[in-house]
């Protein structure tokens, strides 16, 4: 597995902005799962488990090495003061130790910034849970992966049976983790190779439409596809469409439930579509009746798709985002349904020629400043976003301990609610990331969320 996982020593264009996009604490890219088992894993078999991941994979014991001045992007160099105890904690639930109390926890460790001197990632076994239960709180920085790479990832420390044997010691590459040398000449170089990635005139372009983004270029002049893309969503600085999510704030809450995988899939497929399109029409159909049952109904809301672009050659991340207004008037969720199917064929075309990777790239000669005010706007004009990640439809474990369910905390980034879903073992189970301020009532829209994976069942 590790053999075909790919690192590169420097972050790409788009893992570049997610780190610097960090500047600000409403542009996180903190996510986190929690995973309850059937018992607490072996503690001592564990360690070992993850001191053999440490040593396969070189990223979880890299710190963020920026460029003097942000002139090329930041590289992964090991941390010369590395130590697994950083990274990994056991704690025991107060009672009466219910997964709400694992995962308010986990909502919290998310909201706290890593220690950027440090390698991003941190485990925390959780023991005391109702009937013998634990859970495991795995907390990563975006740049590390996305998530499905990270699922890829965990393979390091699950098995696919109880007592499976374990791993010989795997001895650390001194080689392959030895820093590289730093050359002076480096970030000139970066510099000047980033910058012919943009053509002359498209970046002078797009730089006057970032310093102003409400006084646009006429974007049929630009000389370029991708440039007539990126204009073509900035442009787009239109306000997200609820009328009761206007507010935005640092305060979080995690309401997590479950959906039959078969069901919900059988369900897409008889109404021509995916089972990417039924989570979103089940988001749209709850964002929809949220709306109704507190006396404002309305018409059509913002959603951003997470989008796999990975390919074998892929690195840490691979994706991008498509954004779309999914109607959210009262209606049949089957009318709903093949609306978005629509609406979200459209966006993923639209988003290949404005995707992360050319976004980023044309803000890597933008001040930090600038580009955090620029995404603010951007996420201003989305109501919730959506990722689906797909898990194992067998039962996997963690040093003796089986995996009963897992919900994944995907970022905010700005929205009112972030939907992440990971299909595992016949259930889809979701974790809804809200903003409090913006969303009042997080158990209301959680109900109706599970409303609407019930009714697209029966469809």
């Amino acid at each position: 597995m590790t053999d075909e996982m790919r690192f590169d020593r420097a972050m790409s264009d788009a893992e570049g902005l997610m780190w610097r996009l960090e500047k600000d604490p409403h542009l996180s890219s903190n996510f986190a799962s929690v995973a309850i088992l059937d018992r607490a894993p072996d503690p001592d078999s564990f360690r070992r488990k993850m001191e053999h991941a440490v040593a396969a994979i070189p990223r979880l014991r890299q710190r963020v090495v920026p460029s003097p001045a942000n002139l090329s992007a930041p590289v992964w160099a090991d941390d010369p003061e590395f130590s697994l105890d950083r990274h990994l904690r056991r704690i025991a639930c107060p009672k009466p130790g219910t997964v709400q109390q694992v995962v308010d926890l986990a909502t919290l460790l998310v909201a706290d910034p890593f220690d950027r001197t440090r390698p991003l990632w941190q485990f925390i076994v959780v023991e005391g849970l109702r009937g013998g239960k634990a859970a495991l709180i795995a907390k990563m920085h975006h740049t590390i992966t996305d998530g499905e790479r990270g699922v890829e990832l965990s393979m390091q420390y699950l098995d696919f049976e109880r007592d499976a044997p374990e791993l010989p010691p795997l001895a650390v590459d001194a080689e392959q983790s030895a820093p590289p040398e730093p050359d002076p000449a480096d970030p000139i170089r970066d510099l000047v190779a980033g910058g012919m990635r943009i053509p002359i005139g498209i970046a002078r372009q797009v730089r006057d439409l970032l310093a102003d983004p409400t006084s646009l270029p006429d974007a049929s002049s630009a000389a370029s596809k991708t440039l007539h893309g990126i204009v073509s969503q900035l442009s787009d600085t239109e306000a997200a469409r609820s009328p009761l999510w206007t507010a935005r704030s640092l305060d979080r809450h995690v309401e997590t439930l479950r959906a039959p995988f078969r069901p919900t899939k059988d369900a897409a497929k008889k109404l021509g579509g995916t089972l990417n399109t039924a989570f979103l029409t089940a988001a749209a159909d709850a964002a929809a009746n949220y709306h109704i049952r507190l006396g404002s109904p309305v018409e059509a809301l913002r959603a951003s798709m997470a989008i796999s672009t990975r390919t074998a050659d892929s690195g840490g991340n691979a994706f991008s985002l498509a954004r779309m207004l999914v109607p959210t008037e009262e209606m049949p969720i089957d009318e709903r349904f093949r609306a978005i199917h629509e609406q979200s064929l459209a966006a993923r075309e639209a988003s290949k020629s404005a995707g992360l990777d050319a976004l980023a790239a044309i803000t890597t000669v933008l001040p930090t400043s600038l580009i955090t005010r620029l995404a603010r706007q951007q996420a201003h004009t989305v109501d919730f976003a959506t990722s689906n990640v797909k898990g194992s439809p067998i039962p996997v474990y963690v040093s003796g301990a089986q995996l009963l369910e897992i919900y994944p905390i995907g970022p905010l980034l700005g929205v009112a609610f972030n939907l992440t879903l990971m299909s595992y073992l016949g259930s889809l189970d979701m974790a809804m990331h809200v903003d409090t301020a913006a969303i009042t009532e997080p158990a209301l829209l959680a109900e109706c969320l599970d409303d609407a994976f019930k009714r697209l069942a029966k469809v």
